[in-house]
């Protein structure tokens, strides 16, 4: 058997914990190493412990969840905001600061563990509600200087996946859609995380719609 996903659950709310250390305990695969009420806590305790995956609340005393992105930055552990407030200005900069996925807390057991599971295996989660919410967002904005693509040389085809990405398409659709083989997408994306200085497939699409890049003609 593989080892389990070690956790970290970081929430002021005693209750909120409670609920989702028995969701993890009862489900084979899952680890909570340790809680924490504060985001100071969270901070020492994840660097300390170094769990595979931390679920942070977006909202606690003495340091935020953003707070907390940014104090385990050196860490591998992965964290995923969890918010139950429409914090728009919040998601974006999350995600840029180093966060895996953003969550509301209202998802179902199905939806927190899939999303563990997802960041665990390196890539990005958001939930639909949140990538409407963070796409519905740059779409209002003007459009922005690529700065994050300037001095970088993009091959149409990476342009193309990364249009892909940003748009939502899982990587078999992008292979479907490119006439590509699955594994042939994976290494275009493992490039572009190499190229462009991100680490999941969540911060290339951030980046791409913060660059415009969905709104070029080419």
């Amino acid at each position: 058997m593989s080892d389990p996903i070690r956790l970290v659950l970081a929430d002021d709310d005693q209750d909120f914990r409670r609920i989702y250390r028995r969701l993890f305990e009862r489900t084979a695969g899952f680890q909570v190493m340790d809680e924490a009420a504060t985001g100071r806590q969270a901070i020492r305790k994840i660097n300390a412990l170094r769990p595979d995956v931390a679920l942070v609340d977006v909202q606690m005393p003495d340091g935020s969840g953003l707070d907390v992105v940014r104090g385990v930055a050196s860490s591998p552990t992965r964290v995923i905001v969890l918010t139950t407030f429409d914090l728009d200005e919040y998601i974006a900069e999350a995600l840029r600061d180093g966060a895996a996925g953003f969550l509301l807390k209202n998802a179902s057991s199905a939806e927190i563990l899939a999303a563990v599971k997802a960041v665990h295996a390196g890539h990005g989660s958001l939930a639909p509600e949140v990538t409407a919410r963070l796409m519905g967002q740059f779409s209002q904005r003007p459009r922005a200087v690529p700065h994050a693509f300037a001095g970088v040389r993009l091959s149409e085809r990476e342009l193309q996946v990364i249009r892909l990405v940003a748009a939502g398409w899982s990587n078999q659709q992008i292979a479907d859609e490119l006439f590509l083989t699955l594994p042939t997408v994976r290494t275009y994306l493992r490039r572009l995380f190499l190229k462009l200085d991100v680490s999941d497939r969540t911060q290339l699409a951030v980046l791409a719609h913060e660059a415009g890049l969905l709104h070029e003609r080419r």
